[in-house]
């Protein structure tokens, strides 16, 4: 049986992922910091697919040394890596290490589960890694990635980072290509959900229709062998942010220092 990954899975969207992922029979590990909600999903999760191939994974995406333990710690090989987990605090946190607390998980999250997992899905026929990004994105600086020195909004904090998401889907999908990795990322829908709610937005879509793209990314056979593209409404379009390889380069040099 497969294995597949899907981080943030207690949330709207990634709750649907996640059951998409189960109904269509994977081995399916739902990773979050929160033990009970995970828990809790688990079990709305075997009721409403009828699979009982799904077990819990905590660990604090916004810590490099929990992932890298989590990653040391998987046993066999991994088909497919969602990375959808985030957060949007309104006022700017840092985590126990110092580390601006959005950046630390919408970015580095995504970074350090690409740069750990992948050993495990080196190799492996059509393994697949999709970036849950968005169509609202930009702001990226990467004198200030930290707002150390810009005034921090939750919003321009969460435009940052799903720009870099799809910058950083474009540096592994070239560094993991010759390993037979796919990373795509994906626009999810606009979907209400806490996230949407602490940035001040509604939402008019249902998970599922929200989960339906990167569900698209993650397992649809005509993507084998696609790597680097962004999708919204399960069509690959253009990315804005895609072109700039000294910019993504950089990028990418910068979450290595973390």
């Amino acid at each position: 049986m497969k294995k597949a990954i899907v981080t943030g899975a207690y949330g709207a969207i990634g709750k649907a992922i996640a059951k998409g992922i189960a109904a269509k029979g994977y081995d399916l590990y739902i990773l979050g910091r929160d033990k009970d909600a995970l828990e809790k999903c688990r079990e709305e999760l075997i009721r409403e697919t009828g699979s009982h191939h799904v077990s819990c994974l905590t660990a604090d995406l916004s810590l490099k040394q929990e992932v890298k333990s989590l990653a040391n710690n998987w046993s066999g090989p991994l088909h497919i890596l969602i990375n959808n987990a985030a957060t949007t605090p309104r006022s700017r946190m840092e985590t126990v290490q110092g580390t601006e607390l959005q950046f630390a998980t919408n970015v580095l999250g995504y970074f350090w589960m690409i740069r750990y997992f992948s050993d495990h899905m080196k190799g492996l026929d059509d393994a697949r890694i999709v970036n849950v990004a968005s169509y609202w994105a930009g702001d990226l600086n990467m004198n200030d990635l930290e707002f150390k020195a810009r005034s921090y909004h939750n919003d321009t904090a969460y435009r940052q980072s799903k720009q870099a998401n799809r910058m950083l889907t474009v540096a592994f999908a070239e560094r993991l290509k010759a390993q037979g990795i796919s990373v795509l990322s994906a626009h999810p829908g606009d979907v209400r959900s806490k996230l949407s709610s602490n940035l001040g937005y509604g939402g008019w879509e249902s998970p599922e229709e929200g989960a339906a793209t990167p569900l698209f990314c993650a397992t649809d056979t005509i993507l084998k062998g696609i790597t680097g593209k962004y999708f919204a409404n399960k069509q690959e379009e253009h990315c804005a942010f895609s072109g700039d390889q000294s910019a993504i380069d950089k990028l990418y040099d910068i979450c290595m220092q973390y």
